[in-house]
């Protein structure tokens, strides 16, 4: 054997020896991109971007997040199709955006089925919540993992106009999530429900395609609708609980123990951020006050009743789970 074919033999065995011998966190360091449509600072962007600095520290650098909020990468609308294929690992998106790739979540998007957020936090938290989100991971036609809940708070009209009462709304075009039962709300809250996306809003209250539109504080203070909306009325019709998707070509693709440090981790941010979203709350109200938004408060009692027909029309293919709401205490 000669020199030249005996160096490389050895530096083949070197090589191979180096590769068992390395261990597992050693792998090729890998990077999620994760989407929101909110700005930096909003309670499901920096709950998101703390959990990838749980990734990185727990698997020493191994696993890191890059976030992408502001909408950089879309609506929520795609943001799902990019999740689906692969192109994005995580994205927070709302219940009522995911209702027409798993019907089941749609219950969630009936108008007043909570009574309050400390009710929807108890269902979501439970054995509903569990059966929801399961119900997302083993639809084969929904191609992501959800990996949790996060809190959205209770949502109200705002415009330029009070929504005080059904009458109120009359004439007012208000943008709505793509979804026929929001849509449907609001025609029966009094308004005209406009089907839009989220990165179209801002524009459309500008021109005065729409008149106003219906979200929580934080988003009308992170957006900048203020702006031009200044009218605040609590309607609180809906209360639709949030949630983080993954990727499942990312997901299948993962070890056992990556999946279950993911599952454990993603755990810990739905509390994180619910935390976050209290804090953000509490100052977006004061904040918009200062800013000379109006809050107005609301007949709701006038609008729950305007509403049950689409209770009536769409929860009973829900009958069974909406009793099961109801009974959580």
């Amino acid at each position: 054997m000669n020199k030249r074919t005996l160096a490389r033999l050895c530096a083949g065995l070197l090589a191979l020896a180096a590769a068992v011998s390395m261990p597992a966190h050693a792998q090729a360091k890998v990077v999620w991109k994760a989407s929101d449509v909110h700005p930096l600072g909003y309670p499901t962007v920096e709950a998101i971007m703390r959990m990838g600095k749980s990734l990185e520290a727990q698997t020493n650098g191994r696993i890191s997040i890059q976030m992408y909020p502001s909408m950089q990468l879309g609506g929520e609308k795609e943001m799902i199709e990019q999740a689906q294929v692969g192109a994005l690992q995580i994205a927070r998106i709302s219940v009522g955006a995911m209702g027409p790739v798993v019907d089941d979540l749609n219950v969630f998007n009936l108008p007043f089925i909570f009574r309050d957020e400390n009710h929807m936090r108890k269902v979501i938290d439970g054995p509903i919540g569990a059966e929801l989100l399961d119900k997302i991971n083993t639809n084969p036609a929904s191609r992501i993992v959800a990996l949790g809940w996060m809190d959205a708070g209770v949502r109200n009209v705002y415009g330029k106009k009070s929504a005080a009462t059904p009458a109120d709304l009359k004439g007012q075009k208000i943008r709505m999530m793509g979804n026929p039962i929001f849509v449907e709300t609001m025609n029966a809250m009094g308004g005209s429900g406009v089907a839009m996306g989220f990165n179209e809003l801002y524009s459309a209250l500008e021109t005065g395609v729409v008149d106003g539109a219906e979200n929580n504080p934080p988003t009308l203070l992170a957006q900048n609708h203020y702006l031009i909306s200044k009218v605040y009325s609590l309607t609180g019709h809906l209360i639709i609980p949030e949630i983080f998707i993954f990727s499942k070509r990312t997901w299948d693709g993962l070890s056992a123990d990556d999946q279950a440090l993911l599952k454990k981790v993603s755990r810990e941010t739905q509390f994180v951020e619910r935390k976050l979203w209290d804090e953000k709350t509490a100052t977006a109200v004061g904040d918009l006050k200062a800013k000379g938004v109006t809050f107005v408060v609301a007949d709701k009692a006038a609008f729950y009743k305007a509403t049950q027909p689409v209770r009536d029309k769409y929860g009973v293919k829900y009958a069974a789970l909406l009793k099961r709401i109801d009974e959580t205490k």
